[in-house]
């Protein structure tokens, strides 16, 4: 089973300073993931969940304590960790297109089959005639959608996703909810996408308050 471990969180704290003192986010946390499995962190806001994850993703490092992917310790962002924010984040002077092609970009990896892939994924999410828009001019649920598929341009071997439908009001979350059938839809597109992508684990967090994560 040790072969099959794809995250080991080991002992995990992470203290954050301010010029008001010191908080105490996350407190001797240990968890361990194998290949494939799919994990949802639930708790109420301020536990530790978007912190979590930003270490996994090696945007924060932890105070104490260990954070291993694939048994290499993350000391740094990792290109194949895909990591969606609470907020869509997008760029609102590039268009739609351009938006999810900026993993590729910064990857130099901005070739004309990957152009085509993510194209095909914007067709897939509905948002196929919209590629020469601007953020602005789309629905919430819409620029969700945008987003997601930019985490899944550069075809990451491990999904983070924090809270992805926290932004939105209620009915915008149920409809993205349904647009995306978010568990099933979106991972058999996945799989079907690339023979070569192998989805290791997908991580996503929820508010316990919220009905649709």
């Amino acid at each position: 089973m040790l072969a099959d471990k794809v995250v080991d969180i080991q002992n995990v704290s992470k203290i954050y300073h301010s010029l008001d003192g010191e908080t105490l986010a996350m407190n001797n946390l240990s968890l361990s993931v194998l290949r494939g499995e799919i994990v949802s962190i639930v708790g109420p806001s301020g536990c530790g969940k978007t912190t979590l994850l930003s270490m996994m993703a090696g945007l924060i490092g932890p105070s104490s304590g260990k954070i291993l992917i694939n048994n290499q310790e993350i000391i740094k962002y990792d290109k194949n960790i895909g990591y969606m924010f609470q907020k869509d984040n997008l760029f609102e002077w590039r268009s739609i297109l351009k938006n999810v092609l900026i993993g590729l970009e910064i990857q130099n990896n901005l070739t004309l089959e990957n152009i085509a892939k993510v194209e095909k994924l914007l067709d897939v999410y509905g948002l196929g005639d919209f590629k020469n828009h601007y953020p602005s001019q789309l629905s919430g649920g819409m620029r969700q959608r945008v987003a997601l598929i930019r985490t899944l341009s550069t075809e990451p071997e491990i999904l983070l996703l924090d809270e992805p439908f926290s932004a939105l009001d209620y009915q915008t979350r149920l409809k993205v909810a349904d647009d995306m059938t978010f568990v099933t839809y979106p991972f058999k597109e996945i799989l079907n996408f690339s023979k070569d992508l192998e989805v290791l684990l997908l991580m996503f967090c929820c508010e316990l308050s919220a009905v649709s994560c």
